[in-house]
């Protein structure tokens, strides 16, 4: 049985109003982002396979983050994605709030949120939150959509299927550890997108808080819009994916899993001056009820466990009960690090 972690006061402030220190770092361009060709990690070539997961595991540890390109997921299904978020946004706000209910663990959930712009006047940004395994869930309106967002949620459960068995092989470990160590075939994985105003005053602009997700990954695209920033080296990175490119995020249970190896990443996205912003974003976890802690293979006297174990659902609920900065969730799993005479 996992250990009960109360909740700190000061870690369930008003979603969406946080600040951060995460705000303070400067954007750079002087970072090239890591990209890891798809194709190759299925290929049947061994070299190619190989290469190809020595760069997996590389991105893993030193960013977190990564574009993924020739990925196969179509082109006119990721459109069709977007024309329908595009129709949901623009239903009334009354109706878009009757679609879904306001539990974490409601299967559908719409609205509006706030964020502060960095004068401090707060803006509305609508959002829709559908869990779509192991159970598919998406409200029937706009109609002619459901089929689509149910394709589209498979492609990416199975690419980060794809991607888990590299950062499995990457770490050492059999190709399908992490696979079963998660129970990844019942794995947690919803569908969120936000959709971002446009930005009357450019040199106010901003967004929901900088933070790491709850997951194993998540991949996410938009609009054609570029509203994402990452950190890397402290300071915020654009990553300008290239046409058809995903972004992809390494996530909290990852990083528990690893033992720390590969860490979560912390990211954020944002208003753009004078242009809606429409981002897609679907993340990919354990099982609810599985236990989540530190690979076996990945221990040692000198590595000892680094966190707690608890269940998916327990962290995801622990994750959506705030929006707090940063790793702030994680932190509460964290074991501290014994002192040494």
């Amino acid at each position: 049985m996992a250990a009960a972690i109360a909740i700190p006061r000061e870690l369930k402030p008003e979603s969406g109003l946080v600040k951060s220190s995460y705000d303070n770092f400067e954007i750079t361009e002087d970072y090239s982002v890591p990209i890891i060709d798809f194709s190759l990690l299925t290929s049947s070539n061994p070299e190619e396979r190989s290469k190809a997961i020595t760069e997996l595991g590389m991105a893993c540890e030193k960013w977190g983050f990564f574009l993924l390109i020739n990925h196969g997921v179509p082109e006119s299904l990721r459109k069709s994605i977007l024309e329908w978020l595009e129709q949901l946004f623009n239903m009334p706000k009354e109706e878009l709030g009757k679609l879904g209910g306001n539990h974490v663990m409601d299967p559908v959930r719409c609205g509006a949120r706030y964020f502060r712009n960095r004068s401090g006047e707060p803006t509305e940004m609508g959002y829709i939150k559908l869990i779509v395994h192991p159970e598919f869930s998406c409200p029937d309106k706009p109609a002619d959509y459901r089929d689509s967002v149910f394709e589209y949620c498979k492609r990416v459960r199975e690419i980060i299927a794809e991607l888990l068995k590299g950062v499995s092989e990457s770490l050492g470990l059999e190709p399908d550890y992490i696979s079963k160590a998660t129970d990844l075939d019942s794995g947690f994985q919803r569908f969120v997108s936000q959709c971002y105003p446009p930005c009357p005053k450019p040199e106010l602009a901003h967004g929901i808080t900088p933070h790491s997700d709850h997951s194993l990954m998540t991949i996410v695209t938009d609009n054609g819009i570029n509203g994402t920033q990452t950190v890397h080296n402290g300071k915020w990175v654009n990553p300008c994916p290239p046409s058809g490119a995903l972004m992809v995020n390494t996530c909290d249970q990852l990083e528990i899993l690893t033992n720390g190896k590969y860490r979560s990443n912390i990211h954020r996205g944002f208003q753009v001056a004078n242009t809606k912003r429409i981002s897609v974003v679907s993340t990919v976890g354990p099982s609810l009820d599985k236990i989540i802690v530190p690979a076996p293979g990945l221990l040692d006297e000198s590595h000892p466990p680094a966190y707690v174990g608890l269940t998916m659902r327990e962290y995801y609920e622990l994750h959506q009960s705030g929006n707090p900065a940063g790793k702030a969730m994680l932190d509460l799993v964290r074991i501290a690090k014994k002192e040494t005479a």
